[in-house]
């Protein structure tokens, strides 16, 4: 497995040896963020050579531990680039954020990921919507098949809410010391005593997870909220924070800053609902999918990769429920009624619900349905 993961020993990779190839400290990335020891720059605002020797210096790696039978690379851009400067067999996982956020409008890196894309043995597009994206930037390309990301239904799972609370709490109490939240990237400081503070008792709670950056729509989810009788917990960082905690003033909302899966597994399992408000196309809703894998089901804005994940789960809901998984692009008030009309479920429905949330995931997102769609289309 190689990447870019400073410590590939924080994560279950399966067994697969690691191996973070030497780029010369530059980062192309699609949304700027903070990477410690690197110098981060914009895909698009990166000069050719610096990005040629970028590929080189990964292809270089690949190439340097033999042969493989079929390299599997993310993003049609750097990664579809990486694949085709190996030598070898390669197949693309196109995303989405790099056709949206960096190559839609730039006619050099849209000529580019054409090139990469016509020497794969397969683009893998996560829904319909990626499909005509990379149409739309790429133009024209053989071998395309739509096959949803997978998510680990034996990791993401459902369980009984004291049971998840209290485990909750106990993986907060793990966390490294962040005092006065220096570190956007650690949990908030105190997250056990507050979380468990916060979700003590009874009462309907809400999740959003994600990076708080207004293409995220959390905005709507708060304006959403008011009037709504639940708690909700909001997960993640980004320059947007402050500005939603302002937001969020008069509301029974706890940031937490960013949480990793050992905690969200828990959150989501004694969570009623997650919502998915972005506002920006999305390849995927693999947020959507691990919250139902938990049995808690999600609502979503009905648009681009999202939208197919909300009839996934409807296909799944039983008759009268229909419309409950997903609403109108940014529009709070529908939010608020969908939110109100899961919550307001108790007892069999509630419970018939949460189930048909996780059939729908196991069903069809699950790794072992994913990865024997992918092993198919290269055969």
């Amino acid at each position: 497995m190689f990447s870019q993961e400073a410590e590939p020993e924080s994560y279950d990779i399966g067994g697969a040896t690691a191996v973070r190839p030497d780029v010369a400290g530059l980062l192309p990335v699609f949304v700027l963020d903070r990477y410690s020891g690197y110098e981060v720059k914009r895909l698009q605002d990166c000069t050719r050579p610096e990005l040629d020797a970028w590929v080189e210096a990964n292809a270089l790696a690949l190439r340097e531990r033999g042969s493989a039978d079929l390299t599997y690379v993310n993003h049609v851009l750097l990664g579809g680039a990486v694949g085709a400067a190996s030598g070898g067999s390669y197949v693309v996982k196109a995303h989405g954020s790099e056709l949206e956020y960096s190559m839609r409008g730039n006619a050099e890196l849209s000529a580019w990921g054409g090139e990469v894309l016509a020497g794969a043995e397969a683009t893998i597009v996560g829904s319909e919507h990626v499909r005509n994206v990379v149409r739309e930037v790429c133009g024209t390309v053989e071998r395309v098949h739509e096959i949803p990301p997978g998510v680990d239904v034996e990791l993401w799972r459902p369980a009984q809410r004291e049971d998840a609370l209290a485990s909750l709490v106990a993986e907060a109490r793990l966390d490294p010391a962040n005092p006065g939240n220096t570190d956007e990237r650690l949990p908030d400081q105190g997250n056990a005593d507050r979380l468990a503070s916060f979700l003590a008792g009874g009462g309907s709670t809400v999740v959003y997870y994600g990076k708080l950056i207004e293409n995220k729509g959390v905005q709507v989810l708060l304006d959403a909220l008011r009037g709504v009788d639940a708690r909700t917990v909001v997960v993640g960082f980004g320059d947007y924070r402050a500005e939603l905690e302002q937001r969020a003033a008069g509301l029974d909302v706890l940031f937490t800053g960013p949480l990793e899966h050992r905690h969200l597994v828990h959150l989501l399992a004694l969570a009623d609902v997650a919502v998915v408000p972005s506002i920006f196309p999305e390849a995927f809703g693999m947020v959507a999918a691990e919250a139902a894998a938990t049995g808690c089901p999600p609502i979503v804005a009905n648009h681009s990769g999202l939208a197919e994940v909300a009839r996934g789960l409807e296909e799944e809901y039983a008759p009268g429920l229909d419309g409950l998984a997903s609403f109108p692009n940014g529009d709070a008030e529908a939010l608020r009624e969908r939110l109100t009309a899961v919550l307001a479920l108790r007892g069999a429905d509630r419970e018939a619900l949460r189930a048909a949330a996780r059939r729908a995931a196991v069903e069809r997102w699950s790794w072992t349905s994913v990865a024997g769609q992918i092993l198919a289309a290269v055969e």
